[in-house]
């Protein structure tokens, strides 16, 4: 058998990027609780620092999770529109890191 096959459509850029995206645990408070970051936005607020770990452990691994493979289109902000290939198996590397 050999690798597995991923469709492109004519005329799609595929994408193969593959980007490491770090989840921060805050050693504080925020808004009542504690709370994870990504990309620099906060988590809901968790009552205690161990749930907000698990919470944050979860989200990590759910990034991870590979999806469809599908046709997307996106806007940049000079405003052309772009349509290209989201391979479902590009899923960024990520990670907990438990911050003081």
């Amino acid at each position: 058998m050999g690798a597995p096959f991923t469709p492109v459509a004519a005329g799609f850029r595929q994408s193969k990027r593959v980007r490491h995206v770090p989840c921060h645990l805050q050693d504080r408070q925020h808004d009542g609780g504690w709370a994870y970051t990504v990309d620099g936005v906060f988590s809901e607020a968790f009552a205690t620092h161990a749930a907000a770990l698990a919470a944050a452990k979860r989200a990590a691994a759910e990034q991870r999770v590979p999806g469809r493979t599908e046709a997307i289109e996106y806007e940049t902000p000079d405003g052309k529109w772009h349509t290209e290939t989201a391979a479902g198996g590009d899923r960024p590397e990520t990670d907990v890191e438990d911050t003081p």
